[in-house]
Order: structure tokens, then C-alpha cells, then sequence
């Protein structure tokens, strides 16, 4: 008896070694886009010492390409030699155009705002698990608060281009202003004036009011975009966060054998810009956040899982990612030079209640993109569609070559041409799975799966091609579109949804991972319907639901 006595003793005093970790930072934040940065600030704010591990490098208006041709600064290759913030990535069903960098997409999003239509929550694998419509607008609200939302008050002659074709369609009276993150100072001041901190009572960064460049998507130059270095991730930093750019997690491993994650974690972390595993380093932190990004915490996951780190990650990984069903279309005008005014996405339409239509633009100069546009096309989605384009093709060379070559050739795209963002809100998706490629065996990478989606929404064609027709353009297409009947998509959706349990979601309804303490995931990854609308907001508003349920430091966890 007195045997059994001594070692329980010293089993429940080796228990409590153990379980006394010193722990680097109480909280690891995988990424610093929307989730990442929002949770880096709220956690800071309760307390906690948190680490940011942005996988991009950090930029300034005076780093900034001046324009997309300068791959360097502009693509993110960095195995390449390629460490810009924009990254394509080509999956069998889509091409993913994405951010890399300190703050995440915000360095090259379109700074549009939007809140979706209240039908979103009744679809998907977050449809009943509460009730989102009443519960929501608070967390949208201080978002919209937090990253300056304001109606755009500059109207380029895109919008207004858009405005007419709407008019001729017959919905013109769905026009509206988008909701930005755009600073545009006081009515009457010139353009590019500085002020103080408008935003955050002196907290906040000086800003300068904006220019109307159109450069919003390589990086706003003029300090008047209300990206996350300028807001959440600012506050965050001035609060004792710590940001660490350059820097990929590749490995996640529960301390003291806890397979739950009780103890925390152990985080790998190395270079991102280096050919090898340059500056490796290991931190031992109480929880975690991922952040990546849709396709980035997909894929770190699928590596943790399939690698036995994190075997617990749920089958439901990978399943149900949506595209917003997205369509990149454009009309592109010779005899035009300054489609490139105003902010990058200044106005919008909706063709019927599920497909909505942005007027997009890049600054003069920046015409990179038009190396994937070609002439837009009709008819099947089959092999016989890219006769129809040989077929479309020389024929406008025959009729009008000097039209053709004009809209054809990349040079002048940005200050010709209206970009024409299609979004709707039908509830496709596809899958992913985690694989090796029959062509390169030696690795798994995520490959995509299940039916094709759609390349080309025919409402929003139509409404292209009548606009060209009526304007005297041509309008455009991606290439992709016609040789590979693949859609491209800047707003990857889901992948690690919410369910009820593990069967069904990768998280639950507070963005905690199932299987896992102390995990969770705040990103566009948890998305679990197609918005029909740009999704940062609601990335935003998700995140600060999520960190509503994380308890102050030292007092009691709460189950919400």
C-alpha cells in the first residue's frame, strides 16, 4: 500500500512538471491578413502575448511596385527570385489569384466592403447552428468601424460606363457606391492632403486622402488605403504583438504528448524566402491561430495531418471550397484613356438577385493581366469551344485588325478597359485533396477534384458582349476561360467549415478546431456559403466573433 502511495506521488508530481511549460508567447497567429490580424489585436487587447508569422514580406509606400510589370515586386515567387505580394496558383477547376504579405490580401485587394445578403447563413454547412442574422451585425459593425468603412465618393468613368450598360440592360436601378476602406479626407480638400490619425483618437498612423490613382491592387503609394498595417495589425503591434515576416510555419506538434493540445504546441518555423530551411526556429506557445488564408491554412493543415503532427485534423479538410462562382470579364476600349481613374473598385450592379457585377480597375501603367485576356466567345464549354475562338479570332483580324491588335495587345489594358468582377451567390464548390501527382511523384501538393464549376457566367457575358457592341469595344475574357474551360476566382472560400462535430466541419461554431485545445481558425477558410460578394468583411466580422469567445488572460474559459 505504501508502495502504490509513493509512486502515485510521483506520477501526479511528474504530471505537474510536465504540465508547467514555459512558454515562448501564450498565442502563435499563423498569418496576417484579415483573421490573422484581427486576432492578433484582440488577443493583445485580453492580454495575451502574441507572435505573427506572415509568410510575405513587409511593404511601404515607398517598397511598393510602381507597377504590375515589375514581377519582382509584384509576384510571389520567391524560389524564383520573386518576392512581390501576388500569387496565382492553377488548380485543375480554378486559378486562385491571392496575397502574400505583411497584412495579408489587404496589400492588394480592391479595398471593397461589403455585407452580404442575410441569405448566405441559410446555406452551407453554418446554415442552423444559430442564429447568424441576429448575431452578426454587431461583429459586422465593428469591423466596418475598425477598418473605416465609408461610401466611395469618387465615380471614374468605369462606374459611369457601368451605370449606362445597366441602364440598357434594365437594371439600372441597382447602381450603387461600393462600401470601402478608402480614406477620401474632407469634402472640398485637395486630393493627397495629410491628416492626423481620423480613425483611432490619435492612436492610428497619419493618412493622406486619396488621389483617385486607381492603384488600390499594387499597393496603395499615397497612404489613403485602409490596409491592415494601417489598422488592426498597427494597433496590434503598438500593443506588444510581434510580427515576423518572411517566415512559413512547417510544423505543429502538441507538447508533452497531450494529442489534444492541453499543453500547447510545439511551432516549427523557417525562412520563407530561402532555398533551404534557413533560420529554423522552435516555439513552444499555449495556442494557435490559423490564418493563412483559405488555400494557405488548407494546406498547411493537409502537410500537418498527412504528416501524423496533427493526425486529428477532420476528413471534412478540403471539402466544400467555393469560388464566390466568379467570373474575371471586362470590356476593353481603344478610342478610351482613362478607364483607370478612380479607386479600384468604385461601383456595382446586380444583374438579378444572384449575380452581382463590380466595376474593377488597375492603375495606368499596370497592364500585366492582359497577358491572360483574349476575345470573349459564346457557345459549348467543351473542346469544340476553342474552334469557336480560332474561329471568333480571325475573324476580327479580317474584319477590323487595327481594332483587334489595339485589344488584343496587353500595353494600354488598365486605361482602356472596364473590368467586369461577376459574383454569385449559388452554392457550388469543389474539393481538395492532398496528393502525389502522377507527373511529379516525389511530393503531395493540394490538388483539386468533383465536377467542373463554371467557367463564364452566361448572364454576365451577355451583358459584356451588349456593352462592347453599344460602347464600340471588344470584350475580353481570361484565356484560361476558352483553352481550358477554367474560371479564375480572388476570393477562395472554405475548406475548414463549420459543422456540428468533426463528421461534418473541420471547426465548430466559435472557430475552434475539432479535435484539438487551444486551436482554432480564423480565415476565409471557415466561409461555409458562397457571399455572392467581396469577402473580407465578413472575414473580419467572423474573426472578431471568434475572439469574442477567447476569455481575458487568467480568468475562466468560456464555452460560449
Amino acid at each position: 500500500m505504501l508502495c502504490c502511495q509513493i509512486v502515485l506521488r510521483y506520477v501526479l508530481a511528474l504530471k505537474k512538471v510536465l504540465s508547467n511549460v514555459k512558454y515562448d508567447v501564450d498565442y502563435l497567429v499563423v498569418g496576417s491578413g484579415f483573421g490573422g490580424s484581427v486576432s492578433a489585436y484582440r488577443l493583445t487587447q485580453k492580454g495575451y502575448s502574441v507572435a505573427v508569422m506572415e509568410m510575405g514580406k513587409r511593404w511601404s509606400a515607398e517598397t511598393y511596385p510602381r507597377s504590375n510589370w515589375h514581377f519582382h515586386r509584384w509576384l510571389w515567387r520567391p524560389m524564383l527570385g520573386l518576392k512581390g505580394f501576388f500569387n496565382i496558383k492553377w488548380f485543375k477547376h480554378v486559378l486562385i489569384l491571392h496575397g502574400n504579405a505583411v497584412g495579408g490580401g489587404s496589400i492588394t485587394y480592391a479595398n471593397t466592403l461589403l455585407v452580404p445578403k442575410t441569405e448566405i447563413w441559410e446555406q452551407g454547412s453554418w446554415a442552423g447552428l444559430k442564429d447568424w442574422v441576429a448575431e452578426m451585425p454587431a461583429h459586422y459593425a465593428t469591423a466596418q468601424k475598425m477598418l473605416g468603412v465609408t461610401e466611395n465618393r469618387i465615380l471614374g468613368p468605369a462606374d459611369h460606363l457601368l451605370k449606362e450598360a445597366a441602364d440598357d440592360w434594365g437594371c439600372g436601378d441597382t447602381f450603387y457606391k461600393t462600401q470601402v476602406g478608402v480614406f477620401f479626407g474632407k469634402e472640398g480638400d485637395t486630393p493627397g492632403s495629410s491628416y492626423p490619425d481620423p480613425y483611432f483618437d490619435g492612436e492610428g498612423p497619419d493618412r493622406n486622402s486619396c488621389i483617385a490613382c486607381g492603384g488600390c491592387m499594387v499597393g496603395c503609394r499615397y497612404n489613403a488605403k485602409n490596409s491592415l498595417d494601417k489598422n488592426y495589425l498597427y494597433l496590434a503591434e503598438k500593443q506588444g504583438a510581434e510580427v515576423f515576416s518572411e517566415t512559413r510555419v512547417i510544423d505543429v506538434v502538441p507538447l508533452n504528448n497531450k494529442a489534444d493540445g492541453e499543453d500547447g504546441y510545439e511551432v516549427t518555423t523557417v525562412s520563407s524566402t530561402s532555398l533551404l530551411f534557413r533560420n529554423k526556429r522552435r516555439w513552444r506557445v499555449k495556442s494557435l491561430v490559423f490564418a493563412g488564408s483559405s488555400l494557405g491554412t488548407q494546406d498547411l493543415l493537409f502537410k500537418l495531418r498527412d504528416k501524423k503532427s496533427l493526425p486529428n485534423i477532420s476528413q471534412q479538410l478540403g471539402r466544400r471550397v467555393r469560388t464566390n462562382a466568379e467570373s474575371l470579364i471586362g470590356v476593353r476600349l481603344p478610342n478610351e484613356d482613362n478607364m483607370d481613374a478612380g479607386i479600384a473598385i468604385g461601383s456595382g450592379i446586380y444583374l438579378d438577385d444572384k449575380t452581382h457585377i463590380e466595376a474593377t480597375r488597375y492603375p495606368r501603367g499596370s497592364d500585366a493581366m492582359g497577358l491572360l485576356v483574349t476575345a470573349m466567345i459564346r457557345g459549348r464549354t467543351d473542346w469544340r469551344r476553342i474552334i469557336t475562338w480560332i474561329y471568333t479570332m480571325l475573324r476580327l483580324l479580317v474584319r477590323n485588325p487595327k481594332k483587334a491588335l489595339g485589344a488584343l495587345i496587353p500595353f494600354g489594358l488598365a486605361k482602356q478597359t472596364v473590368i467586369l468582377l461577376c459574383m454569385q451567390t449559388l452554392d457550388g464548390h469543389i474539393d481538395m485533396l492532398y496528393k502525389r501527382r502522377w507527373y511529379w511523384p516525389f511530393n503531395k501538393r493540394m490538388v483539386s477534384f468533383g465536377p467542373k464549376i463554371p467557367a463564364h457566367i452566361p448572364e454576365a457575358s451577355e451583358f459584356a458582349l451588349k456593352a462592347a457592341r453599344r460602347l464600340g469595344g471588344m470584350a475580353g475574357t481570361l484565356i484560361t476561360e476558352v483553352l481550358f474551360n477554367i474560371p479564375a476566382t480572388a476570393h477562395c472560400m472554405g475548406g475548414a467549415g463549420m459543422g456540428r462535430s468533426a463528421d461534418d466541419g473541420v471547426v465548430d461554431v466559435q472557430s475552434r478546431v475539432f479535435g484539438y485545445k487551444n486551436m482554432l481558425v480564423c480565415d476565409g477558410s471557415t466561409l461555409s456559403s458562397n457571399l455572392g460578394v467581396n469577402p473580407s468583411l465578413t472575414i473580419t466580422a467572423l474573426s472578431e466573433h471568434a475572439m469574442s469567445f477567447v476569455p481575458e488572460k487568467h480568468s475562466a474559459p468560456t464555452d460560449g
